[in-house]
């Protein structure tokens, strides 16, 4: 004779339900723990302040993830050259929380170290590629290296994987960079990572972001790309710092499942001859 199982008492689904809600408040508390703890590495490791000089103003932003769990390795960088040169940096490494933030500590330490004596960014990229891959790091990143000259605002440009810089003048010209560029950084070794010149010419914005800014689940990069230009376009007699927010609030429409970063060269007037 089979016999009906018994049904849980309250107190036994009572005792149960405690159960399950202490072990899911725990991982909830391990993983809101190392969220935390990649968040601080990373605003820890992100520069205090940005280089300047006269006729150029610079911003930067970097927002979490909006989901709280997905905190990665986005950064930025600017610092001064021994030779009087601006460097400027933004990148994304592949992956999320700790691991991610440490690594993205490790490439933005490398490519200040290089650039102290390599002046041309395509060499501090190949350079700091070599530097990862001898580390044997399972991460890889994707970033764009920029060296400007403050005087004839000559801007020499380098990218690994990165998105496109996008760029605006008063004067209500705009576009979107497809310089070439080479493999994210600590894939192959080998890897050359051809240069381009530009420069900043009268008033105008060059923006570079992540791809949290223009890429989502359900929004493609282009559209992404697309609405930065016209963000950046109708801010482009703006300070830099107003140009910087009104570029981090596209990302928005993305769905920022992916941490975002974005950095603005402001320039104004005529820059020297040269």
């Amino acid at each position: 004779m089979n016999r009906r199982p018994r049904s849980a008492s309250a107190e036994e689904l009572l005792t149960t339900l405690h159960r399950l809600t202490s072990r899911a408040r725990h991982e909830v508390e391990l993983h809101q723990a190392r969220v935390e703890l990649a968040e601080a590495l990373q605003r820890e490791m992100l520069p205090p302040e940005l280089p300047s000089a006269p006729g150029l103003s610079t911003a930067a932003r970097y927002a979490p993830a909006r989901s709280g769990l997905d905190i990665g390795g986005d950064w930025y960088d600017g610092f001064r050259l021994p030779d009087g040169a601006l460097a400027f940096a933004i990148g994304d490494v592949q992956g999320h929380d700790v691991e991610a933030a440490a690594f993205m500590g490790q490439v933005r330490i490398a490519m200040r170290a290089l650039a102290t004596t390599a002046a041309d960014p395509g060499e501090v990229l190949r350079q700091t590629n070599e530097l990862l891959l001898a580390v044997d790091s399972a991460l890889l990143a994707t970033c764009t290296f920029v060296r400007l000259e403050p005087g004839t605002r000559e801007l020499l440009i380098a990218r690994a994987g990165h998105v496109g810089a996008v760029w605006a003048t008063a004067g209500g010209a705009s576009g979107v960079t497809e310089d070439e560029g080479g493999l994210p950084l600590g894939i192959q070794t080998g890897e050359d990572y051809p240069v381009t010149a530009r420069r900043l010419t009268g008033d105008g914005v060059f923006v570079l972001v992540t791809d949290g800014v223009v890429e989502g689940p359900s929004y493609p990069i282009t559209e992404g790309m697309e609405a930065v230009e016209r963000v950046v376009r109708a801010h482009a007699r703006d300070d830099a710092d107003t140009v910087a927010d009104a570029v981090l609030g596209t990302a928005e429409r993305t769905g920022h499942e992916d941490d975002a970063a974005v950095l603005v060269l402001r320039h104004t007037g005529a820059p020297a001859a040269g």
